[in-house]
């Protein structure tokens, strides 16, 4: 029997890559309580958007981004949509989103989120069977912008804009949803840390500092 070299006993098995549901990160935000695109805000010369892209493609195989700004984002060479119908907040990112994804169902996230952690998107991802929503309740509530959403939840989501009620969670009332608990989250990340997102400066300072602990754990 071959004996592997002791080079390829150690490394690592590459993971499958999703074929079923497409990536979809929402860079719509107009970023008004920071002045500034938080999308190209950067950690360690590496701007938010190019490290959440790259972790995302370690996990499903298509990836798309949904913004109101196309031009910005096209040098990540992933395809960009522009939002269908503009100012709808992150409604519109997820409408835009399921109407021009071929998947039959699209894991969501907004841009701000630096703690992305792969290993609980494929629970949620292995979790889903028949439900139309895969929905984080974190620390502080439910987590709509770290989220599945299947295609059944356009009816849904386009009665809402039709009514003008913008807010994500009226979705939820409507659909089947698996709801990830505090519980289920904490295996694979703190759940105080998981779906921190920037606001303001300050919070890019402390998430900063987290970031560069997490580093140094990794080191």
């Amino acid at each position: 029997m071959r004996t592997a070299p002791a080079n390829e006993k150690e490394k690592p098995q590459q993971e499958h890559l999703y074929d079923h549901i497409t990536g979809v990160i929402l860079a719509g935000g107009s970023s008004k309580r920071y002045g500034r695109n938080k999308a190209f805000l950067e950690f360690d010369g590496v701007r938010l958007i190019d490290r959440l892209t790259a972790e995302m493609k370690t996990v499903f195989r298509n990836v798309v981004i949904v913004t109101n700004r196309k031009a910005d984002y096209e040098y990540l060479e992933v395809p960009v949509f522009e939002d269908l119908i503009k100012g709808l907040g992150p409604l519109g990112g997820i409408f835009t989103g399921l109407m021009t994804i071929s998947d039959q169902a699209g894991f969501f996230v907004a841009c701000d989120i630096p703690f992305f952690s792969k290993q609980l998107v494929r629970y949620m991802v292995d979790i889903k069977d028949n439900h139309a929503a895969v929905v984080p309740s974190g620390a502080t509530g439910l987590e709509p912008l770290y989220a599945i959403y299947a295609q059944s939840c356009l009816d849904p989501i386009q009665s809402l804009i039709s009514a003008k009620r913008y807010q994500v969670r009226l979705c939820f009332e409507q659909v089947p949803v698996r709801y990830v608990t505090l519980h289920e989250i904490s295996r694979f990340i703190a759940p105080g840390k998981a779906f921190l997102n920037i606001n303001t400066p300050d919070e890019f300072q402390k998430i900063q500092s987290l970031l560069t602990e997490q580093n140094k754990k990794r080191a």
